[in-house]
């Protein structure tokens, strides 16, 4: 547990069970997230003979995943793309397909502004201007913690050997497949799916061209029934910003309010792992969203801050989406960036890299690691 990046509101409740250290699989999944844990559920569903195993550095959700806000969007943060589908409608499905309880909850989604707000906007917050809904959208949210936890049991209850505390030190990459050197031993696999996020950008094939920055979050105590309906959330609907200074926020299933709004750029992964959220930059942010928090209106004025915690996001410049053959084995299929829209899309796009690897579907165009920005 990396407590220098704080304790986020959610938990996930989900011990692997101990195996024997394979020398050898069928497919390897590296990335114990939203989208390596879709991605191996997936290729034991498609593959049920394949011999799958997943490899987390840490914890299962210790990353980006289960750092997350939890709110679930349609699209890309680049918007639509050409043959992406119905996001939000595919990672409903999957939830519901395997029974995953994770307190998902489609109320809608506001987007919020600084001008030309609807009339009658349930939202009007002092926040560098006048903080108005602009525009409804599909969306929700979900409890992050419970997603990968229902993830992690479906993926073991199918067969797949999930290795927490399994750091992919070295990687060989070639034509025939990979060898992944971890401190558990060696394996040898026919096939990988790299899901990594904003860590391991070496081994992701992704040199140039890419922004690794820390984002944060904070909850609140759970608000009464007054101060919901006072500043307007009294549909539970999640909300972000359409305009700079960015913010977003949902409210959880025992009604604190969580928001989130900043960057922390790291150039390497040395400076991401030894970010610390009392300490410079971080800290300084943080301290800027709590009072950003209680200045939006005063029914927030006084709040307790009850969490403090934040995660890696890595994103390119046009914002699309990483989901490629890596550049260095036709055998590893690479997905990463996902920037804001992460939750639903990691899941939805897990699927599609499991596709790819079974041969079953083609990387997007607009996927590609050297696609321009």
């Amino acid at each position: 547990m990396r407590l220098n990046w704080g304790l986020p509101l959610w938990e996930v409740d989900f011990t692997p069970q101990p195996h024997p250290w394979p020398t050898r699989a069928d497919a390897a999944v590296v990335g114990g997230g939203l989208a390596g844990l879709s991605a191996a559920v997936w290729l034991r569903t498609m593959q049920p003979r394949w011999q799958v195993v997943l490899l987390e550095a840490e914890r299962l959700g210790a990353g980006a995943s289960g750092r997350s806000g939890g709110i679930v969007l349609p699209e890309t943060a680049a918007g639509d793309l050409p043959g992406l589908g119905d996001v939000l409608a595919g990672f409903v499905e999957i939830v519901h397909q395997f029974g995953i309880e994770c307190d998902l909850l489609l109320t809608g989604a506001y987007e919020i502004g600084r001008s030309d707000g609807l009339a009658g906007s349930p939202i009007l917050w002092t926040d560098a201007g006048t903080l108005r809904v602009v525009r409804e959208i599909p969306g929700g949210t979900v409890d992050p913690g419970k997603l990968i936890s229902g993830l992690a049991r479906v993926a073991e209850s199918r067969g797949v050997g999930v290795f927490e505390c399994a750091p992919v030190l070295e990687a060989h990459l070639s034509a025939s497949g990979a060898r992944l050197e971890t401190p558990r031993g060696q394996l040898e696999a026919d096939r990988v799916v790299v899901a990594t996020n904003a860590e391991s950008l070496r081994l992701s094939g992704l040199i140039n061209g890419y922004r690794r920055t820390f984002t944060l979050a904070v909850a609140t105590a759970p608000l009464s029934d007054e101060q919901i309906r006072a500043v307007g959330l009294g549909e539970r609907k999640p909300f972000y910003t359409v305009d700079l200074p960015y913010l977003w926020g949902r409210l959880s299933g025992d009604n604190r309010l969580v928001v989130g709004s900043g960057l922390v750029d790291c150039p390497d992964e040395d400076a991401l792992r030894s970010l610390d959220l009392q300490k410079g930059e971080a800290a300084a942010r943080l301290g800027q969203l709590e009072r950003r928090l209680h200045s939006l209106h005063p029914a927030l004025a006084d709040v307790v801050v009850t969490h403090r915690w934040g995660g890696p996001m890595l994103f390119r410049a046009s914002q699309v989406p990483v989901l490629s053959r890596h550049p260095a084995c036709e055998a590893a299929v690479v997905l990463n960036g996902l920037g804001g829209h992460g939750v639903a899309l990691a899941v939805y796009l897990g699927r599609w890299a499991a596709e790819i690897l079974a041969g079953q579907r083609n990387p997007p165009v607009w996927g590609r690691i050297d696609a321009g920005d």
